[in-house]
């Protein structure tokens, strides 16, 4: 994710941010040759719907808090609240237009783009807390509270990261359906991959993981697809990933939806069906469904369900959002809500046909999505805002 720089800058900066790239920097890359690493392309599931046939630019965002630079929402079991993260390192409670804050790690964290307070969310049963941020050396955290809806207690870090650049730290946290905690983790940084470690088994960067934070520090589920797999990393539940900044489950089918931020020609949403873990999603022999490095041999890799080029309309990294599940968006059932953050769209795209998306708004410095209890949408901005998203 690229973050923190002001909107004009940051679009200046889009391949300078990334340290000697290796691909074509045009939207056009030539086919892959016959010895080139394939891509399987993953199926959707979910009930059909129309794309977005009346939401087209109708979406309305009503600000209901105004914070420094959120980054991250979650909601706890039984309690009405939104838990906003700033990336400053504050967490707050925003409750009835009152905003009470929660852990203050702004002494602790780094300030660098990418860095600081990145993630939050809660265990299913509403009893631990937990935070991933980046330390003053820009090391990643994943941290554990006991909450009891006031006070955050006993804190302990559950995992650490060592990072060795400062981009590309991933940052979300989400507990999927099967109870499980999973974490979001780039490929270290710098550009084009130069550690290798988006294909590289025997590390986290790169990953997404999957664990039960509740052990000595955690457990590492039996069925992970890489446990017990000598030279992997058990935690290990997805790869092949350069930063990918949020993902989120749908709340009905379960399936996992995962914005990867480009390198310098293609964003890229990749989709993976309930429990369908240990899947390749190609960085960096790919970026987007085009060859980035083609001296990387991977065999096969699974492709993402939507792609954009980078730097077009100013875009510059796609930041995942939901599956909308609410009821007061007839209209937007069953669509997956993703946008960019400097080009400021969102679109809405059919969860069985994900390609076809159309523009439904816009909010400037696009950061993050959340959803709530109801299935109800927000949308928060690294300007301040916190939105609700509404119907026409």
């Amino acid at each position: 994710m690229r973050l923190a720089l002001p909107f004009a800058v940051l679009v200046a900066a889009l391949t300078a941010c990334s340290a000697t790239p290796t691909a074509d920097t045009t939207p056009a890359s030539p086919p892959p040759s016959p010895a080139a690493p394939s891509l399987a392309v993953s199926p959707t599931s979910g009930a059909s719907v129309n794309a977005g046939q009346g939401l087209q630019g109708k979406l309305r965002f009503t600000q209901i808090a105004r914070l420094d630079k959120p980054v991250a929402l979650a909601v706890r079991a039984g309690d009405e609240a939104l838990y906003i993260a700033e990336q400053g390192g504050r967490l707050h409670a925003v409750k009835g237009g009152a905003t009470t804050q929660i852990i203050d790690l702004s002494a602790e964290v780094s300030k660098g783009n990418e860095q600081g307070l990145l993630g939050v969310a809660f265990h299913p049963s509403g009893r631990w807390l937990y935070l991933d941020w980046t330390d003053a050396e820009g090391d990643t955290h994943v941290t554990e509270w006991a909450f009891d809806g006031t006070k955050a207690t006993g804190r302990r870090d559950v995992l650490t990261q060592e990072q060795p650049y400062a981009n590309h730290n991933g940052g979300q946290l989400a507990f999927g359906p099967d109870g499980h905690l999973y974490i979001a983790l780039g490929d270290g940084g710098s550009g084009g991959d130069p550690e290798g470690n988006g294909q590289d088994l025997g590390t986290w960067l790169g990953k997404i993981l999957r664990i039960d934070p509740r052990g000595e520090p955690y457990k590492v589920p039996d069925d992970n697809p890489f446990a017990g797999r000598r030279g992997a990393e058990p935690e290990i539940w997805a790869y092949g990933l350069r930063n990918p900044w949020r993902f989120s489950f749908d709340r009905q089918t379960g399936d996992l939806w995962i914005g990867d931020v480009g390198q310098n020609a293609w964003e890229e949403v990749d989709h993976e069906p309930r429990g369908r873990g240990g899947n390749n999603y190609g960085w960096n022999a790919f970026e987007g469904d085009r060859p980035f490095d083609e001296s990387v041999d991977i065999g096969k890799a699974v492709a993402p369900v939507i792609t954009y080029p980078l730097g077009e309309g100013g875009n510059c990294s796609v930041i995942a959002g939901y599956v909308y599940r609410g009821t007061k968006i007839p209209g937007l059932r069953g669509h997956f809500l993703y946008g960019d953050f400097c080009a400021g769209w969102i679109r809405a795209a059919p969860a069985d046909d994900p390609a076809k998306g159309v523009e439904v708004g816009k909010v400037e410095q696009l950061s993050s999505f959340g959803q709530d209890h109801d299935g109800e949408l927000y949308a928060l901005s690294l300007q301040g805002p916190v939105y609700r998203v509404d119907g026409p």
